[in-house]
């Protein structure tokens, strides 16, 4: 899951980024809306957090100008206005409101709760099965023919786009735009490290084939 943070207090944007990362998302930070609304522009995010007031204005009313043209991320409002037409507001855009100072646990499970609303998921089942392998989106769990998998959070994202592909090769390039961030580097080798892991613990090499020139296919 991708999550793009907006946040200008350089502290607090940098803490959001290393919780969010720290519970398995990708995540990219930015600290004001111009800026976040090229990042929006180019990716695809399952949720933004949104400090209320930032440099260039309220990001309440860029969300609603949004809204207008048929956006439909869920957002999650950051703010030390805590009355009660400003929490309907932010529910009213299809997000939710959390008051600083907050707990982080806290803002990652409603992270991820709002993620499970992204309009990209629901083209693809919750629980996906191939062959004897299932992978459930919702508990973020994993069984092989009924054991449960031990998977870190990338290894658990490369095998999700894997596992939805049906039996497609998934290009090397949108598997890392998955799993990671647009600061990973493409030229790296931690998607083949994350491969390599996966297959270990899947107990079956052949399972992950490799495609060359492309990427990978996942063939239970």
């Amino acid at each position: 899951m991708r999550v793009l943070v907006v946040e200008d207090d350089d502290n607090l944007r940098i803490a959001l980024d290393v919780s969010l990362r720290s519970a398995g998302f990708a995540v990219d930070a930015v600290g004001d809306l111009p800026v976040a609304d090229e990042a929006l522009f180019v990716n695809a995010y399952d949720c933004v957090v949104f400090d209320r007031m930032l440099p260039s204005g309220d990001s309440l009313g860029y969300v609603q100008h949004r809204r207008r043209s048929g956006w439909l991320v869920p957002v999650l409002f950051l703010t030390a206005r805590d009355s009660t037409a400003d929490r309907v507001a932010g529910l009213q855009l299809g997000g939710d409101y959390l008051v600083k100072p907050f707990e982080m646990a806290e803002l990652v499970a409603r992270v991820r709760s709002l993620c499970r609303l992204s309009p990209a998921p629901r083209t693809r089942p919750a629980v996906l099965r191939r062959g004897d392998v299932e992978l459930d989106a919702g508990t973020r769990e994993v069984r092989r023919a009924g054991v449960l998998l031990t998977l870190a959070p990338k290894e658990f994202l490369v095998l999700e786009r894997l596992m939805a592909a049906a039996g497609a090769p998934v290009p090397r390039k949108e598997l890392i735009e998955h799993a990671w961030d647009r600061m990973a580097d493409p030229d790296s080798n931690v998607l083949e490290v994350v491969v390599r892991q996966l297959r270990r613990k899947l107990r079956e090499q052949t399972l992950i084939e490799t495609v060359r020139g492309v990427g990978y296919r996942f063939a239970g």
